[in-house]
């Protein structure tokens, strides 16, 4: 199995056998994409999921610096139920991980471009009235169900690429 998530279509698939398996709907950077420190843009290339974290927790549970708070979250189906603007991450964690030296691993001319250093994740969101539009800080949000389905049908060090 492995994983393309294309911005341009804002979707993710899952590949099995060479083989489109399964499509989501996702939410890259509003701020576009790249691969450099504090820019919140989602970064490119080549990556594996490193860590999986929230296999046990609740649908909508709320995590902060991947910890589950053993809160959950309000979710929002539409703009108009908004309560708040915060990028709340909930559900699950697939942290990323850049396999490409000099372009998401390490640095390139002095400045950090590291993902996982940066703590790029695909992740679950309280927004799921965004899904499908460029509105998180640099991470891939889905809808809580979908990023359920899929941490329970992948494992660590699985492929990711991210392309425009």
């Amino acid at each position: 199995m492995n994983i393309v998530v294309k911005i341009s279509e804002q979707k993710l698939f899952l590949y099995k056998n060479d083989k489109i398996f399964k499509t989501y709907s996702i939410s890259s950077s509003k701020y576009g994409e790249g691969n450099e420190e504090n820019s919140f843009k989602t970064p490119i290339g080549k990556h594996i999921i490193c860590e999986k974290i929230g296999g046990n927790a609740k649908i909508g549970s709320i995590f902060i610096s991947r910890k589950n708070k053993n809160e959950i979250a309000k979710i929002n189906y539409s703009y108009k139920n908004l309560s708040d603007k915060k990028d709340i991450i909930t559900s699950r964690i697939l942290r990323l991980e850049g396999l490409e030296i000099g372009k998401n691993k390490g640095f390139f001319n002095d400045k950090l471009i590291d993902t996982k250093k940066r703590y790029v994740y695909i992740h679950g969101t309280s927004e799921e009235f965004a899904i499908g539009k460029k509105v998180s800080k640099g991470c891939i949000r889905m809808k809580n169900k979908d990023i359920i389905k899929l941490f329970d049908s992948i494992t660590n060090n699985i492929n990711v690429n991210i392309i425009l």
